[in-house]
């Protein structure tokens, strides 16, 4: 959407899920089951993401993941198994 400021501001975690927060005022909420590598990380490791791109991108350099905000957006969750849509 033109004018619409996707970027992911902050990240959360609980109840096995976590929570994206954007820059226009939405929170995003996805099971963490749809990443696998976040189910057998740490709280810890959860914790330390960086923003990439203003924001259109989170890295989590210790779990080797990167995920596309615009991509959340669009239903897209993990890749490693190949393209699946989120429900």
């Amino acid at each position: 959407m033109p004018g619409v400021n996707t970027s992911a501001t902050e990240l959360s975690f609980d109840g096995g899920m976590m929570w994206v927060s954007l820059a226009d005022g939405r929170k995003l909420g996805l099971p963490l089951a749809y990443f696998p590598r976040f189910l057998a990380a740490t709280p810890g490791q959860l914790k330390n993401y960086e923003l990439s791109g203003s924001g259109t991108g989170i890295h989590w350099d210790e779990l080797d993941e990167d995920i596309s905000v615009g991509g959340l957006l669009m239903g897209i969750v993990d890749r490693t198994r190949g393209n699946r849509i989120a429900a």
